[in-house]
Parts: C-alpha cells; structure tokens; sequence
C-alpha cells in the first residue's frame, strides 16, 4: 500500500550507512537503459477471470501467483494464486479456473476470517510415502501458515488441503486478540535448504519489519505443520549520506513492510521487498547480516502524515534514492536461465508506483539489466495491461505447447473494462495476466 503518491525523475543513487549497521548498496549500475527512451511493451496472451473484492464477489482480490509444472504432461500445469478473503484459486494454461478454495473461516464470532495474501511452491516435500509437491500460503487473517497437497491425479480439484491443525501455530501473534489486530503472517517464500534437504518457509509480518523462519513438518498421517525456527527484523530507520535520520511515512504506529519474497534455489539467497524502502538480501536461513541491493526512487524523501487524506505529503527529494523501483517495491520472482544454471539468469521485481518490472542480473552482483511494461494487447478481446501489480512467477522450464519457452504471470491490480455493480458504483476488479517468456525475450532482448 503506497502511502507517499508524488513522483520523482530519477537521481543519482548514493552509498548509504543505515541503522543496524547494514551498508545499502549502489542504487545504480552497469546496464542502465537511456531514460529519455520509452521501456520495451509485452502484452499478455491469457488473463483469468475477474475477481470482484466486494459481498457478491465473495470479497477476493487477486494477489500473488506461483506457477506449478506438471512435469509428466506440461500442458496440464496449473497457476495457484491467492485471492485474499476468496481463499485460493487454480487455474489451467488457458486462464481457465480448474478450482477453488475458501479461506478459513473465524475461529469464532468477531474474530478474523482466513485471508491467504501469499503462495510459493515446494517440489518434493519428503513426505513418509515418498516426495510430493506443495503449495504454501500465508494466512493473513489467522496469522497462520497452510499447506496443500498438488495432486496430479485431480485435473477439477488438484489442491488438497493437509495443514495439520494440531501443528499449525500463530506465526508471530501471541494470542487471537493479537492476531485480530492483523499484525500477522504477511508475505512469503519456500525453499528447500540444498544441504539438509529439509523444506522452509520465511513470512514477513503485516505493518512491521519482522521476518521468520519456519520448517515445514510433514507427519505420519500426510499432514503437514510447521514449527518457527528463528525471526529477525529488518532495519526501519536509516542514516542518509547528509547524516540525517530517515525513516518512510506511513500511518502512525506502522513499520516499513515487507510483502514480496523469494529465494533463488541455486544460492540460498533470500531478496525480501520492503517496500517503501528497496530490495534486502540475506541467506534464506535469516542468519546472514541483510544488505540493501536495490532502493526505491523515494528512499530518504521526508514525509508528515496527513490524517484528513489518510497520506503522506512528501517534501523535497535529497536524491538518495534509487533509479529502476518506484515505491511499492512488490513481487519478486528469479528467472533462471535453462541452458546455464547456477546463478545465470534474473531477478524480477514489480515497481508498483510506475507499473513496471525491473530486471536484475543475478550473476553480477544484482545489476541493474532494464526494465519493462506488460501493456494492453492490440487485437479483438486481448487481455490489457498490469498496473499497480502485487506478485508475478516465472518458469524457463517448457509448459507444452501453450507456453513451450516458459511463462511469467503477473497480478493486474486495475482490470479493464471497468465493471460497475448494481448501484452503478465501479467495482474493484483484479485478475492474473499470463505473458509468454519467448514473447517477452523478443520484446526486451533478455
């Protein structure tokens, strides 16, 4: 949630000592394209279904994306994505929902329903019959992990809820009154650790600057529960270059957040998007010191809270920030090069503020490479564009004929047409967009 709304033309970035000692990195680097040039367009082949986040939408927003990969019949893969208090739904290759799940409901009366804000993927959980694949979401509302069984054999319901209930604790509340006041489970990332084997996830915690660490434990019974194994925060005031203190605006009594996630299978780095403030990046097991890698264009610009328009009025811009993100930073998603791995390829990171992605080599030291737009498609019923987008997922990896040099899926905050409902009042319209990743390559030259 953007609460600073001015723009800023980008600025040379500078080296900043921030608090906790952590040193951010140069904001700008080889690779840079010519700002005066327009970024390169991509339209999206698919989009999926409307969600509407209102009572006869059943309240669900379109959020985050992981894409699953049928490996014995690609064509069969699926999108799993979260739709907050919609729960979760499953879609096939042609945008095409295949399922849906609701979100828990309250523990009891006044309490928060379930809200799932992110998803990643765990392929080949050990479970004690042998290895399956997961899907794990964060459960805003009930400050909770789930996880659901992807069964291949189930082309209508291929979910299969096995969240332990016995094993599932709140991830950082201390009890339901906390967890009522929805400082909980936030964004997410699931890994395997490459030399125990064991599977992981990191959650961030919703209006603070918490990460945690949790090990997902499958049982006898082939559920699956969890257990927090250590939390670390992130820094939420910094020292600029001109020695003053600065700190993001927000609502008072909230931290900088972060929400967008992912760690690269091939070095067990952790990038987490705070988002006011820039991409961090630390080993995956949160013991590593975090180092800023990437800032947003409006880091060290001061704001005041303005409690009548329930924003912040910034002032005037001390040219700290970064050149390629506009607040919010959001999804993340490592695309991994299929003819060289190891650390060959990208990360992708959706900048919210000016509705575009940035593209970062992962191989020199998180370069900046260039940036692009999914926009409006030109022919009859083509899907528009991505504004304002939450969470993307990509593949390299062949998903049959549909998508056969892989995909990138992005969350559309801002669907069109606009639908009105019947009191004529436009209704807040989200959905995912599948891109083509040879069509993108084309496109950007990546």
């Amino acid at each position: 949630m953007r609460v600073i709304s001015s723009r800023r033309t980008p600025a040379v970035a500078a080296a900043a000592m921030v608090a906790l000692g952590v040193i951010a990195g140069p904001a700008h680097a080889r690779g840079d394209q010519d700002a005066s040039q327009p970024l390169p367009r991509v339209s999206a082949s698919v989009e999926t279904p409307s969600l509407f986040d209102d009572e006869a939408g059943g309240n669900a927003n379109a959020d985050d994306p992981a894409i699953w990969r049928n490996a014995k019949d690609p064509d069969r893969s699926l999108v799993i994505a979260t739709a907050k208090e919609g729960g979760l739904r499953v879609y096939d290759l042609d945008g095409r929902q295949v399922q849906s799940l609701p979100a828990p409901a309250p523990t009891a009366d006044g309490d928060m329903p379930g809200r799932f804000n992110n998803v990643d993927l765990i392929t080949g959980l050990r479970f004690p019959d042998g290895r399956h694949d997961v899907a794990v979401v964060s459960d805003r509302g009930r400050d909770q992990l789930r996880i659901y069984r992807i069964d291949p054999k189930r082309p209508t319901a291929p979910l299969v809820d096995v969240t332990d209930e016995s094993a599932a604790p709140l991830v950082f509340s201390t009890g339901q009154e906390e967890v009522n006041e929805q400082r909980t489970a936030y964004g997410l990332a699931a890994y395997i650790d490459r030399r125990s084997g064991r599977s992981y996830a990191v959650t961030s915690r919703r209006h603070a600057t918490a990460l945690a660490l949790a090990e997902l434990l499958p049982n006898a019974r082939g559920k699956v529960g969890y257990r927090t194994v250590r939390t670390t925060p992130l820094p939420s005031s910094f020292t600029l270059p001109n020695g003053k203190s600065w700190a993001p605006c927000g609502e008072p009594g909230e931290e900088p957040q972060v929400e967008g996630m992912v760690v690269d299978p091939d070095t067990g780095d952790l990038y987490a998007g705070q988002e006011d403030i820039g991409i961090w990046k630390l080993d995956a097991d949160l013991r590593s010191p975090a180092r800023l890698v990437e800032k947003v264009r409006s880091f060290g610009v001061p704001g005041t809270w303005n409690a009548e328009t329930e924003e912040c009025d910034a002032g005037a811009d001390p040219g700290f920030g970064g050149r390629h993100i506009s607040a919010d930073v959001e999804g993340l998603t490592i695309w991994r090069d299929p003819g060289q791995p190891g650390r060959r390829g990208y990360l992708l990171a959706s900048s919210q503020g000016d509705d575009t992605f940035a593209v970062f080599d992962r191989e020199h030291g998180n370069a900046y490479v260039r940036g692009f737009r999914v926009g409006d498609g030109t022919g009859p019923g083509s899907p528009d564009g991505s504004q304002e987008c939450d969470g993307a997922a990509v593949t390299t990896a062949p998903l049959g004929r549909k998508f056969p040099n892989g995909l990138l899926v992005v969350q559309d905050g801002h669907n069109t047409p606009a639908t009105t409902g019947p009191d004529g009042e436009a209704r807040t319209d989200t959905d995912f967009k599948f891109v083509d990743l040879g069509r993108l390559k084309r496109a950007t030259g990546l």
